[in-house]
């Protein structure tokens, strides 16, 4: 039987053959427990949930694993409670900034660090400039209610933005200071997005697992007149984040 929720899987992740895991049949018990809860409430603990459903605590922990992941969990001091809604996130070309404030969610940074050096080559056609001239490196990890759920590093051409390092204010959005304080405006940006995992770096100034599966963009924006302006990675936490886009036909 399909589940009726609109975009669930097609009936229930459950094969023709009607085998399943028993973890997983105990995944579905929980998720719907969840339900109940609802978002803040507090789990049951493992050895609760074993008994109810009869089975070994490791299948309990085996089916609370991938909730984890899914983001319909959290850890919250020494238990588990029902995780809100993941933050959408739209492939736009519009900052991290705008996009978690439209959800109603204050958004902030925290600088890690603002460098200038000299660019590689292999950066140089991305910021339309000789390998060797002056670049910004600025990387900063990214807040939502001041929790921590991405990391964002940026390069951009010193000739482009001279006074980055005194003039920017590094909790605040870059975007609207290249278009409020440069006059810069953005034209058009090419991305690509992969599922990665953290490096072992990553994972510990986001504050995550290593193992938790992390939402990665590359972006190469250009300005109003086509000239290259920036390169950007940004990592986001897979439990927290979806992407959003709208798509029409060509004419």
């Amino acid at each position: 039987m399909a589940d009726p929720s609109p975009g669930a899987p097609i009936r229930a992740g459950i094969p023709e053959h009607g085998r399943i895991p028993k973890y997983y049949a105990v995944k579905t018990h929980i998720a719907a427990l969840l339900d109940e809860l609802g978002e803040g409430g507090l789990l049951p603990t493992e050895r609760e949930l074993a008994v109810r459903f009869e089975v070994s605590r490791e299948t309990v922990r085996q089916a609370l694993r991938e909730l984890l992941l899914e983001g319909r969990l959290r850890r919250m001091g020494r238990g588990t409670v029902v995780a809100g809604p993941k933050m959408e996130q739209p492939l736009a070309l519009a900052s991290y900034t705008e996009g978690v404030r439209r959800q109603g969610r204050r958004p902030g940074r925290g600088l890690i660090g603002l460098d200038r050096l000299a660019c590689p080559a292999a950066l140089a056609p991305d910021l339309g400039v000789e390998p060797g001239a002056l670049v910004w490196h600025m990387e900063r990890v990214l807040l939502a209610d001041d929790e921590r759920v991405g990391l964002e590093s940026t390069y951009v051409a010193v000739e482009r933005a001279p006074r980055l390092d005194t003039d920017f204010e590094p909790d605040s959005s870059f975007y609207g200071y290249l278009r409020e304080r440069l006059g810069i405006g953005f034209g058009d940006a090419d991305e690509r997005l992969e599922t990665v995992l953290a490096t072992p770096r990553e994972a510990l100034l986001i504050g995550t697992p290593p193992a938790l599966p992390m939402l990665l963009i590359h972006r190469v924006s250009r300005d109003t007149e086509g000239r290259p302006l920036e390169r950007v990675r940004s990592l986001y936490r897979g439990d927290r984040f979806s992407f959003t886009t709208h798509l029409s036909a060509e004419r």
